[in-house]
């Protein structure tokens, strides 16, 4: 991380509304004149500047300006690539006054940023335009500035969770793509556990939807013009039970007759035997199969959770030698696969982090650790000053909070990505990267997922533009919902955030989620304590006023149609949560579902059946078919229950 600052020194106004937050902006003296037909002289012997280029020809003609190329006419936009500019890696300087805009990056990466932010200054400035009659042409008054600006973390990346069990098309893939690099986000994942098309393999992704070869390799040439690394990931320990499920691999199981664990509703095996050689042998034919695909040197295999570790094939190995150390001895094992391929390994930190004995122990070179917590009281601090003080380089990894929520939860997402990032600021992190989850059949939209996709993006490049909660609502309206009233953003915020009223406050998501998905729990379970009568109809208020405001949204595009339906899918199985809660709350906290009289039940189910019925329509619009039918078992079950005598 580059350690030089300027003192933050922003305007009030469109200056604090650019994403993510520049170090320093200066306003200017001079307007620009736009010319309906702006010329752009790239960057003279360089080979770098296509990137920028590309995102100038695709951005301008939003703005109704059609760009040309020059390489002799004075231009209007001049791109240059200076390699002893005085800004951090991947910086730049943007410049606008009178005679024209200057982008000059410290490197392709810095001038393709500092192209996004000559976009974003136009688009939060909304150029007023004089139409000139006698030559027919338009022009744009842009107001003049100086932009200094490079990132606080050199990687900052997204992790898009694939697996479960939501693969979205490569349309949806390419949109988040041109989303991401807008917001300055330099690395893309996609979780994986068996949704890749590895050959040979059919049988586990046969019904998935997965994506091929030519996919990834598609994927990953729109990234790179993107400057976008896309990083192959393939969980490698635990939560292999996508595998194991299948005889075939059945063997290869820590517990081949399978144990209960969080991401299935069936006794299933779960993770790899760690002193099977056939499960190394069985990781280095997928890595052989995965890893050509992509150009990118770093590889996440994953290794966290490793609930079934030493109940069963390595049950004698722990005993003797100790749980961590059979695992440490497997990581070790894969990592020599890695480095076999010439990639650097990440991993998560779970398991090891809670021996920092064993921290030197690890591998020395090529290892990335990935320090994950999805709560603002994690201990972010703690375990990082274990990494470094044991030099294991390592990125801190909060996430969208989108996950078991249905509409998100965005005060913790939007305070577990400030304190990670802050931390990690301090203890020399190499990174962020956020997560974005699909526990539980992934029911949420991807609308859900954007505010805490843009807070994670404004933390990367800078931790003091940390998004808060009040910034939230008009930077989501500025950058992600195309909508004339604004309605739709504060409407995506109002859902967001009605879950912290209801009284109840359960980890790794919401007690309105719950109820719906786990309808034989009783109201005594501890992810309902505190739920009372008036917190959920302060919950009901807020849910009520946030889809009002999408009915009077005018979105201006077929996408933020998209988001509309989707957010208001969400928010009604939201307010179906609150009913249900009521009338579960009539009856005591000891009280089972089928408690309830017949006839609520039956007005409960009435008011299911048509949500669960566009699920199928939700899903499809963004995404691919398979694990459609595993994500709506979750509504189904809920039906059968309500159904039940």
């Amino acid at each position: 991380m580059n350690s030089r600052t300027f003192p933050l020194h922003l305007p009030e106004g469109p200056g604090t509304r650019l994403l993510p937050r520049p170090k320093r902006v200066l306003p200017g003296v001079a307007v620009l004149s736009f010319p309906a037909h702006p010329t752009l002289s790239p960057a003279r012997g360089h080979s770098g500047y296509g990137p920028a280029m590309g995102a100038l020809l695709r951005g301008l003609p939003r703005f109704g300006l059609t760009p040309r190329a020059t390489q002799g006419d004075p231009a209007t936009i001049v791109l240059n690539i200076e390699g002893g500019l005085d800004v951090g890696a991947e910086g730049y300087r943007l410049t606008i006054d009178g005679r024209g805009v200057t982008i000059t990056g410290r490197d392709p990466a810095g001038l393709f940023y500092g192209v996004q932010t000559l976009l974003q200054w136009m688009k939060v400035h909304t150029p007023t335009a004089a139409r000139d009659t006698k030559a027919g042409a338009t022009t744009e008054y842009l107001p003049g500035v100086i932009i200094e600006d490079w990132p606080d973390f050199p990687q900052r990346g997204v992790m898009l969770d694939i697996s479960r069990d939501k693969v979205p098309t490569m349309q949806t893939l390419a949109r988040l793509v041109d989303l991401l690099a807008s917001w300055k986000i330099n690395q893309l994942q996609l979780y994986t556990e068996h949704t890749f098309a590895y050959p040979g393999h059919e049988v586990v992704w046969r019904d998935a939807s997965p994506i091929f070869p030519d996919e990834v390799r598609e994927l990953d040439a729109l990234c790179r013009k993107r400057c976008i690394e896309l990083v192959p990931n393939q969980n490698s320990f635990g939560h292999f039970h996508r595998w194991l499920m299948h005889s075939p691999y059945r063997s290869l199981a820590e517990c081949p007759d399978g144990i209960e664990h969080p991401f299935s509703d069936a006794r299933e095996p779960y993770g790899l035997c760690a002193v099977d050689p056939g499960a190394i042998e069985l990781l280095a034919d997928l890595y052989g199969k995965l890893l050509p695909h992509f150009t990118s040197r770093v590889f996440n295999v994953g290794l966290d959770e490793t609930f079934d570790l030493g109940l069963g094939g390595s049950a004698e190995a722990c005993r003797e030698q100790g749980r961590e150390e059979v695992y440490l001895r497997f990581l070790n094992q894969v990592h020599a696969l890695v480095r076999s391929h010439g990639r650097t390994m990440q991993f998560w930190a779970d398991i090891m982090i809670e021996r920092p004995d064993l921290l030197p122990h690890m591998p020395t070179d090529h290892l990335i650790a990935l320090e994950w917590g999805y709560e603002p009281d994690h201990p972010f601090a703690a375990h990082q000053a274990r990494l470094r003080q044991a030099q294991v380089p390592f990125l801190v990894c909060p996430g969208t909070n989108s996950w078991n929520s249905l509409t998100g939860r965005l005060p913790e997402a939007l305070a577990t990505i400030e304190k990670a990032a802050r931390s990690g600021c301090e203890h020399g992190a190499l990174g962020l990267l956020n997560t974005d989850w699909g526990d539980n059949g992934h029911l949420q939209p991807l609308a859900t997922s954007y505010a805490g996709l843009l807070a994670g993006a404004a933390a990367a490049w800078s931790v003091e533009g940390c998004v808060s909660e009040e910034d939230i609502t008009e930077l989501l309206g500025e950058y992600v919902f195309p909508d004339t009233t604004g309605n739709l953003a504060r409407a995506a915020v109002g859902l967001a955030c009605a879950h912290r009223t209801c009284g109840a406050s359960p980890r790794n998501g919401s007690a309105l989620f719950w109820l719906l998905i786990a309808p034989g729990d009783t109201l005594a379970h501890e992810r309902y304590r505190g739920l009372s009568n008036g917190g959920v109809e302060r919950s009901r208020q807020q849910i009520d006023d946030a889809l009002d405001l999408l009915a009077s949204a005018r979105p201006t595009t077929a996408e933020g149609l998209l988001d509309v339906r989707e957010l208001s899918w969400a928010g009604r199985l939201l307010r179906l949560a609150c009913d249900l809660a009521t009338a579960r709350l009539a009856l005591g906290h000891r009280a089972p579902l089928q408690a309830l009289a017949p006839q609520t039940r039956r007005a409960l189910s009435d008011r299911l059946e048509p949500l669960r019925l566009e699920h199928e329509a939700i899903w499809l619009a963004r995404n691919r078919p398979g694990g459609r039918l595993d994500s709506r078992a979750r509504l189904d079950r809920l039906q059968r229950a309500l159904a039940q005598d």
